[in-house]
């Protein structure tokens, strides 16, 4: 089983949690509070297969840095990690409270937790309460870490890819991280100080020049 489980994608073992849950559903009830679970095997299929239900944490940055309005950031940790550390304009509910929430249904609703398998069971569920624009923030918080908050710098990089790790430190600098370059790199990110709320509730300067105050946790 084990070697088996080692050859599927990302995406096949979310769309295996997605099927797990859909014949526990039918045979148990809804685990969170609910009477029945009704889910749509098409947008299943689709959203697995075409990865079409995962934002990018670098995506998710450009748009909090925008400013952008049309979606919801929900952070599926409990209340006491998420008191420790969130990003910018997410608001905590936890799973077991989520098939209670009243989320809008005219925004984008993008779920994370500490990786990909909490937010594959929140989707199913607001999928399952027909909920259309639901996305999985593609690798959490520990990707978030990773990309944004501390982005490496390349290892004989091209051109390209120095620029880019350059505006990836301006946008490390925005969030209250800090880019590792060659003489600060380390290989495990969670032994780096996170922000504090104090931190990511500070008026900055935005990579795209303008100046604006960032909603804080």
């Amino acid at each position: 089983m084990k070697k088996f489980l080692s050859h599927l994608t990302t995406n096949q073992k979310l769309g295996g949690v997605a099927l797990v849950l859909g014949i526990m559903a039918l045979f148990a009830g809804d685990p969170y509070g609910g009477t029945t679970i009704k889910v749509n095997e098409k947008d299943i299929a689709l959203s697995t297969v075409g990865n079409s239900d995962k934002v990018s944490v670098t995506e998710l940055a450009d748009w909090i840095i925008k400013d952008r309005a049309d979606f919801e950031l929900i952070d599926l940790r409990s209340e006491e990690k998420y008191n420790e550390y969130a990003i910018p304009n997410s608001q905590c509910i936890p799973l077991p409270q989520l098939s209670a929430s009243e989320l809008q249904r005219n925004k984008k609703i993008i779920l994370f937790s500490d990786d990909d398998v909490t937010s594959s069971q929140a989707w199913f569920i607001l999928k399952s309460k027909n909920y259309k624009g639901v996305y999985i923030l593609d690798g959490g918080l520990n990707k978030w870490k990773e990309k944004v908050l501390f982005p490496k710098s390349p290892l004989n990089g091209s051109k390209d890819e120095l620029a880019q790790f350059e505006k990836m430190k301006e946008v490390a600098k925005y969030f209250g991280g800090q880019a590792q370059t060659d003489s600060s790199i380390t290989e495990n990110t969670t032994l780096i100080k996170l922000p504090t709320s104090t931190t990511t509730k500070t008026k900055t300067t935005a990579p795209t020049g303008k100046k604006k105050k960032r909603e804080g946790c």
